[in-house]
């Protein structure tokens, strides 16, 4: 077991929580929780996401055990992803992360452009 103070590079805890919390992985299950998606399907939810981007997010869910991949025996071959069992697991804490990105939202912002504004300041000190 890790120590959660110190993720070290081999910790198995910080390979998988790099998978969850990467750029696109809660987002494709999110949209996965609604039902079996083909792969464009996937795609057309997921605004900016690249075709290489989702594949490789998709091959990593599926390898860590949260997406499944079915192959659907028609002509031509069609290819399903479902949330498995493992992955459905995570819905809880996704909704309670995104509950509180809804909640903190304003503060965020309010934090952004304050610190953006004292970039700006300390930025035109130097100049002058």
């Amino acid at each position: 077991m890790c120590n959660p103070q110190r993720f070290h590079v081999d910790c198995p805890s910080r390979k998988l929580f790099d998978q969850i919390a990467d750029k696109w992985s809660m987002m494709i299950l999110t949209v996965l929780d609604s039902g079996p998606m083909r792969f464009n399907a996937i795609r057309r939810q997921l605004e900016g996401i690249t075709q290489k981007a989702l594949t490789q997010t998709l091959r990593r869910l599926e390898r860590n055990g949260l997406v499944e991949r079915e192959v659907i025996a028609t002509s031509p071959v069609a290819v399903q992803y479902s949330v498995t069992e493992l992955g459905c697991q995570l819905k809880g804490p996704f909704k309670a992360l995104y509950k509180w990105t809804v909640d903190n939202l304003d503060e965020v912002e309010r934090a952004r452009a304050a610190f953006d504004q004292r970039i700006e300041e300390e930025e035109e000190r130097l100049r002058a």
